[in-house]
């Protein structure tokens, strides 16, 4: 058996602004911990977070959207079924995760 190929070119190519969105959610992380360091008003709080949710949601959706088209679907021709079930599958996860 060989060593199975883990690299994500993927994610390499799109690693700069997959790098940027991470760091944007950890300012999210951080406003909500000094909100509450702070003792900040519940519904300021609650808003902090439905933000850091949101932008950690649209962060998934983004590489496993990414996944899906490189790692599952590979070569697949554009017109085939798997692609059609593919291209629902992430339309679905992006709704799911909106």
């Amino acid at each position: 058996m060989g060593v199975e190929d883990r690299s994500v070119p993927h994610t390499i190519r799109e690693k700069t602004k997959l790098l940027n969105r991470a760091r944007r959610i950890g300012g999210q992380v951080d406003a909500i911990e000094r909100a509450l360091e702070s003792e900040r008003a519940c519904a300021d709080i609650l808003n902090l977070i439905v933000a850091a949710r949101g932008a950690m949601n649209a962060l998934m959706a983004e590489v496993l959207e990414e996944h899906v088209r490189s790692h599952v679907l590979g070569s697949a021709k554009p017109d085939s079924p798997r692609t059609r079930a593919a291209e629902e599958l992430v339309d679905v996860v992006r709704a799911y995760l909106k």
